[in-house]
């Protein structure tokens, strides 16, 4: 890779440019309707001949079959973080590493979850992205310990510690841990948002991704639970800081007419990315379709705002967001194909 200047405006140039050749790399629809149409040893063939080959050779001696796939992406992923973080000059290195510490609360989650139904620890480290601030050797750490306690303690000069261990007795007494989920999403957005208003170069169009994502993550919860009316249950899955406030989702959570739902989030959230996704809910459209249409819709809208704000971080985060997606569509591909899936079945499970 060429050496990137450290000052003036050309590292941010450098660094958004890549970002876009990045992304123009990334697997169209069409070679994923082409995999679906594939049999098992052809989609394997497929993923060792993109840009995955290294890692699939790198773990070929102690893995075979789908599981290699599965963790060969996993692995290209984190590492491809890793070096856009490397990339990236100054503040947008800065606002990325925040982006991505939502990795270290899906890995710490994936820990804790598998230790205390008694998944082997091998299974465990499988499935885990180290993307956030806790590397590879850190989470080899916390899956090594024997006890939900003990992961915690390890945790101690995280940012989010105090949501972990606050929220830690009352998991372990109910058996679950959603509820620490929700309350580490909403300091992780919480912190986001004091960053993108602290004054950072750059925060404005921070904020304008953070809260369009939280929008998306309570407006699904919106469509899931419409009609429900217990305001206090709804207001806990709350993420405070998006376009609505939280009395109005709750609000909006309780009307049992769907049409009424949708012109009323529509009045404050009328833009073009979304009506697909509004469509659906008026059809009365199955959870996991609607899921997936906000996600569609929030990654068009991520792709305006890159294009609004093209040597700001979106053009960074636009990335990072759909080479996600190409990882998880080539999982959902091998495993549905292992599985002996309808085609219809896998694509329906895919961001394309």
């Amino acid at each position: 890779m060429a050496a990137v200047n450290t000052t003036g405006p050309a590292p941010y140039i450098y660094a958004c440019t890549r970002m876009r050749v990045r992304k123009a790399g990334l697997l169209p629809r069409e070679e994923y309707m082409r995999m679906l149409n594939m049999e098992l040893p052809e989609v394997t063939r497929f993923i060792e001949e993109t840009g995955y080959k290294t890692e699939i050779d790198e773990l070929a001696s102690s893995f075979s079959g789908v599981d290699l796939m599965e963790i060969a992406l996993s692995w290209n992923l984190a590492k491809e973080y890793q070096r856009i973080i490397a990339m990236v000059p100054g503040h947008l290195k800065k606002l990325t590493k925040s982006y991505l510490l939502r990795w270290d609360i899906q890995n710490v989650l994936t820990v804790l979850r598998g230790k205390t139904q008694g998944v082997p620890s091998g299974k465990i480290k499988e499935i885990l992205i180290p993307a956030g601030s806790l590397d590879k050797v850190d989470l080899d750490r916390l899956v090594g310990e024997d006890s939900p306690d003990r992961i915690v303690d390890h945790l101690k000069d995280h940012k989010l510690y105090s949501v972990f261990d606050r929220e830690m007795a009352a998991a372990l007494e109910s058996g679950s841990f959603a509820r620490m989920e929700n309350e580490l999403y909403k300091a992780y957005y919480a912190d986001l948002i004091r960053e993108s208003k602290g004054g950072v170069k750059g925060g404005h169009a921070f904020l304008k991704y953070v809260r369009l994502d939280i929008d998306t993550k309570n407006l699904e919860t919106v469509f899931r639970v419409k009609g429900e009316t217990d305001s206090e249950s709804i207001r806990e899955l709350m993420i405070e800081g998006g376009t609505f406030t939280i009395d109005e989702l709750v609000r909006y959570a309780g009307i049992e007419n769907v049409e009424e739902i949708v012109d009323t989030v529509r009045k404050k959230l009328d833009i073009e990315s979304f009506s697909d996704v509004f469509d659906a809910v008026r059809e009365n459209k199955p959870a996991s379709e609607i899921e997936l249409g906000l996600i569609k819709a929030k990654l068009d809208q991520m792709d305006r705002l890159s294009k609004r704000y093209p040597m700001s971080v979106c053009p960074i985060l636009l990335y990072l967001e759909m080479k996600m997606y190409e990882v998880s569509n080539l999982r959902a591909v091998a495993r549905g194909k292992e599985s002996n899936l309808p085609s219809e079945r896998i694509g329906a499970c895919m961001v394309v």
